[in-house]
């Protein structure tokens, strides 16, 4: 397997191109997740967390890139379910369907769990705070990897021929979230409102995880416009808020001696 034939392409060049913005587009969900993740830790170890979650990403889009075949063939049906209003021949679960059904209700459930503890305060019910464990964070970022990944990967094996090609998007895509991943992580934790419409988008892409998983397909733009927009609007609440906040200037005026 060559991975650098593809220098030589003009057109490969181009592939690259797009699929590394698209893979960047694709991972902005995975630092958030990553971001809100961490910020749970001691402050000494949410940076080599954030490092370590990415660069499990990484490793893991680059095998599932290596065992292409099996990747392909995810797609195959594995089992049919009889499900009410569906025809009668049921529907077709394959294991990109299954590991997309799981991933996206533990999105949901763990977003929706991180919503109730920021509503309820970081005490909850009276019960003592506990930092969880750096393996922990790391296990349950590791989870949502997988997931990611696969559903990143299949899009890279529709949009580009060459193996190199879609190694090099991943590693590029990934070497960006990490230079950009701490900021990220350090403004999402420091308005809490920001973090609550971060953990709505997660609860977002569960739902459509979980209805793709089912067969059924929800356009990605209506998801991307919603969350833009829903984003624009928190930007001009963040201005509004920092403009209140600014203490007044009083202009006194004094009469001329």
């Amino acid at each position: 397997m060559d991975l650098f034939s593809w220098l030589s392409d003009p057109s490969a060049w181009v592939a690259l191109l797009t699929l590394t913005v698209l893979e960047i587009v694709l991972g902005i969900d995975n630092i958030v997740f990553i971001s809100i993740l961490s910020g749970k830790l001691k402050p000494e170890e949410q940076g080599k967390a954030r490092q370590l979650g990415l660069l499990l990403a990484l490793v893991s889009r680059i095998l599932l890139l290596l065992s292409i075949n099996w990747v392909k063939s995810a797609t195959a049906t594995v089992f049919t379910l009889p499900i009410p209003f569906l025809p009668a021949d049921g529907q077709n679960f394959s294991w990109r369907d299954i590991i997309l059904g799981i991933g996206g209700l533990f999105l949901i459930w763990k977003s929706v769990k991180e919503i109730h503890a920021k509503l309820e305060g970081e005490e909850g019910h009276g019960e003592a705070k506990t930092m969880p464990s750096l393996a922990a964070v790391l296990a349950q970022i590791m989870v949502l990897d997988v997931v990611f990944s696969l559903d990143s990967v299949i899009t890279a094996v529709g949009m580009a021929d060459q193996i190199g090609v879609m190694i090099m998007a991943v590693v590029i895509a990934v070497g960006f979230m990490l230079v950009f991943s701490g900021v990220i992580s350090k403004f999402v934790e420091r308005h809490p409102t920001v973090k609550i419409l971060a953990l709505s988008f997660l609860i977002l892409i569960g739902v459509n995880l979980v209805a793709e998983s089912t067969g059924a397909h929800i356009p990605k733009g209506y998801t991307y416009f919603a969350m833009a927009f829903a984003v624009l609007v928190e930007m001009l609440n963040l201005k509004v808020r920092k403009n209140s906040e600014e203490p007044v200037k009083l202009h006194e005026s004094f009469p001329d001696k």
